[in-house]
């Protein structure tokens, strides 16, 4: 997307100036949307509506050119995953057989990362034999978008009591924190604050790029950690269902704090592949199971808008952290955000290992 861009005019501001409104939308999204399906007690309409305003924005990109129709296709695809994501993820923890919650949200997330790893390695071949050629590259994903959004009507589901019939407001999903358990709060608290000092992670690639790697190498270290990524997350969610899903978590940022401390001085590609497996562990460790460990302490009836909530406030605590690291590279160079991250991830395993749970 960012070369797309690149190719009708946006320059580098412009462009993250765009993914940052697309994702703080696709963020505040989550909360709303998230606490409006608790209080319909529906599910599946918002996966439905979700997964079909993401294949449409697929069609726009085809169709039209030119920065307003891509801007408005942008923010239609991730208001499609704000809609969608927290009612999803619901459904997850709700069908999850006992004891096997960080499985599922494992099983899922490996699933979910294939697709981010074959997905953009089709697309690098489709462009290498007709460069340039973006609008046909649309087209073909308009394909698997549509197919995606018509499987989400083959599931059924039982209704939840209606809770209120009433549309809340826009931001009322964040009073949720005043109601919520001493666990949930402790939890996302800890998860915010590590989110914080949790980076794009177009950081670590442009530190390979900046040791002297081509583009074609740190585009297939991104594909690798994705497999890595999508290989590991089941097995550490099924771990994490027999030894506890915080210590699993507390080893996963531990790795994170690892990658950090350490590819300001990897000097060769052996080390930064090894720094990725690292890498790419960690997000098997912490991602999905945090969502797991998050449904484990809510209520069946509250589900969606306590994973809404930490996902709004997650995604602006990204968006904090990738703004701090830019700006730090920019005036201290890239070793200073490195640093600052994995002390802040060393700080998150002290908290997590603070915190007891029943």
């Amino acid at each position: 997307m960012p070369v797309y861009l690149k190719s009708i005019g946006f320059s580098i501001f412009m462009i993250g100036i765009l993914e940052g409104i697309a994702e703080a939308t696709a963020g505040l999204s989550k909360g709303y949307f998230g606490q409006l399906s608790d209080l319909k007690g529906r599910r599946l309409p918002f996966v439905q509506a979700g997964y079909a305003l993401s294949a449409f924005a697929k069609v726009i990109l085809a169709v039209f050119t030119g920065a307003v129709p891509v801007f408005i296709s942008r923010l239609i695809d991730r208001t499609g995953k704000g809609i969608r994501t927290s009612a999803r993820d619901a459904i997850l923890s709700a069908e999850s057989p006992p004891g096997k919650k960080a499985e599922v949200f494992g099983f899922h997330r490996s699933m979910d990362t294939i697709g981010a790893a074959l997905g953009p390695l089709a697309a690098l071949i489709f462009l290498y034999y007709h460069p340039g050629e973006y609008r046909y590259l649309f087209f073909i994903a308009i394909t698997p978008g549509i197919l995606g959004a018509l499987l989400t009507f083959i599931p059924k589901e039982k209704p939840l009591p209606v809770q209120n019939n009433s549309r809340p407001g826009f931001f009322s999903y964040i009073s949720y924190w005043k109601t919520a358990s001493t666990s949930y709060r402790q939890i996302v608290a800890v998860l915010i604050f590590f989110t914080l000092f949790n980076s794009s992670d177009i950081f670590l690639l442009l530190m390979v790029k900046q040791k002297g790697f081509s583009d074609t190498s740190m585009i297939a270290i991104y594909i690798f950690y994705n497999l890595v990524y999508a290989l590991a997350a089941m097995p550490a969610g099924k771990i994490a269902d027999k030894v506890g899903i915080k210590l699993m978590m507390t080893a996963g940022v531990f790795f994170f704090a690892l990658t950090y401390a350490t590819i300001s001085f990897a000097e060769n590609m052996t080390w930064i592949i090894f720094i990725f497996v690292i890498y790419g562990l960690y997000a098997a460790c912490v991602e999905s199971n945090a969502k797991a460990l998050i449904t484990n302490i809510t209520g069946t009836r509250e589900t969606a808008t306590a994973l809404g909530f930490y996902n709004s406030f997650n995604s602006i605590a990204l968006l904090a952290a990738s703004s701090w690291a830019g700006w730090l590279w920019m005036t201290y160079g890239s070793t200073a955000p490195m640093l600052i991250s994995a002390a802040g991830a060393l700080a998150t395993v002290i908290l997590l290992i603070m915190i007891k749970r029943k």
